[in-house]
């Protein structure tokens, strides 16, 4: 093996990670691909045994292997199931670093992959640019015209990506990063807010809700100034480099030991961020930096169980049930908050759905690189939504909701998507109005 394959093989899985799977198929029915495809070179047992023969120098980093990582939604639903505490969420991005380092994809896959990880993601010019265009192409009507017009169906699935793209939400969030929202009543906690980098256009509001929802719980709610992508989407796509400016810019933009926690609303970004510290280990001049910020990390369900709720919440008469998101459930282990916050909304009346931690399919960009096994997962999902009569699906990612959206346009019966966080947010605003 070359040297240059060494260092390659330097980036991949850990080996005491590998060595933790004792191949006992436990994960299998925790994995949507293999639930779907039935194959085992589909499942995490299957792809980890491909991550040693790789790091055994017996297998190549070749098209079937990158196949099969590639299709991983990487949900972290195995971590759940797996007796050993194998951390496959860490294994399959490792692979997919390895992966970048070794080979190179098609020019147009590059360019594409270029743009959106290395300009716009990063850069909140850019996603003002790109929003605003989204928002003239709704607000103009030509999005309904082309949707209309059937010409997308004509190239392949570009149909059923283009009506996964969220809509854009003016004005915009960015207006409000950098300012400080005090509390309603006495102030009893400070947090600081993550907006994220698409959310701050097409979840605006649901970031106004997060950071209403905060102020009626006593909390000053600071928007660092100069806070940026988290870089999840970055780690998922194998991008660790890029994922490493990223982490490092945000634990510039906020000093931990000024807030009792930092929060996001996002399940994908929390995961990452509550994992700075794994990918910052190696940088001496970030490593105990980046453990002091994870510490901090809240996900905005798991602050909120976590401190004397506000009970001075109005009716919100509907049936609702709870989609785990992945990245909440698999990989923060948080489950029974978001719950418990349902739970205590007056006049809600929460209905559990069959496999509520399943995949919904969305996982991050996967629902547009990976359109066809994705919708099929979103299909299943959709079944067991509709199985409880619930009127709204509630959920903690805003991808979530994306997919979830488009199952209810594909395979629903007219249900609202919301976040759990804008159902507290309703709940407040109806308060004395009975």
């Amino acid at each position: 093996m070359a040297a240059s394959d060494l260092e390659v093989m330097k980036t991949g899985p850990r080996q005491a990670d590998l060595d933790k799977c004792v191949h006992c198929g436990l994960c299998l029915n925790a994995c949507p691909t293999y639930r779907e495809l039935g194959l085992e070179m589909d499942s995490p047992r299957g792809r980890i045994y491909q991550m040693v023969q790789v790091a055994e120098g017996k297998m190549e980093i070749g098209p079937s292997y990158i196949e099969h990582i590639d299709l991983c939604l990487a949900c972290r639903g195995c971590e759940t199931a797996c007796p050993s505490g194998v951390p496959y969420g860490r294994m399959v991005e490792a692979a997919r670093a390895q992966i970048e380092a070794k080979i190179q994809r098609p020019l147009r896959t590059r360019l594409v992959r270029r743009f959106v990880f290395g300009h716009l993601l990063s850069s909140p010019a850019m996603l003002r640019l790109a929003g605003t265009f989204l928002y003239l192409y709704e607000s103009t009507g030509l999005r309904k015209l082309v949707q209309s017009s059937g010409l997308l169906r004509l190239m392949g699935r570009l149909s059923e990506i283009e009506s996964l793209a969220p809509a854009a939400e003016a004005p915009f969030f960015f207006r409000n990063i950098g300012k400080t929202f005090p509390a309603e009543g006495q102030r009893k906690y400070r947090v600081a807010f993550l907006a994220g980098c698409i959310a701050n256009v097409s979840f605006a509001r649901l970031n106004e809700a997060t950071v209403r929802v905060l102020q009626k719980n006593f909390c000053e709610v600071d928007i660092p100034a100069n806070q940026n992508c988290c870089g999840a989407l970055h780690v998922h796509a194998g991008l660790r480099d890029e994922a490493l400016k990223l982490a490092r810019a945000n634990i510039d933009a906020i000093d931990p030991s000024k807030y009792d926690a930092i929060i996001t609303n996002t399940a994908g970004c929390g995961s990452t961020l509550k994992e700075y510290h794994e990918l910052l280990e190696h940088d001496p001049a970030y490593a105990e930096k980046a453990r002091c910020f994870s510490r901090k990390m809240k996900d905005v369900n798991e602050f909120l169980a976590s401190i004397e709720l506000n009970r001075q919440m109005g009716p919100v008469p509907v049936v609702a049930t709870y989609q785990d998101s992945c990245h909440l459930a698999h990989g923060q282990r948080v489950r029974v908050q978001p719950r418990r916050l349902l739970e205590s909304v007056p006049g809600l009346t929460l209905r559990e759905m069959p496999l509520s931690d399943l995949c919904c399919g969305s996982a991050g960009i996967y629902n547009v690189v990976q359109n066809e096994m994705s919708m099929k997962i979103l299909e299943k999902k959709m079944r067991y939504v509709n199985s409880t009569g619930a009127e709204v699906i509630v959920t903690a990612n805003p991808g979530c909701m994306i997919q979830l959206a488009a199952g209810v346009r594909k395979q629903g019966r007219g249900q609202r998507v919301a976040h759990v966080v804008e159902i507290l947010d309703e709940a407040y605003r109806n308060f004395g109005k009975e």
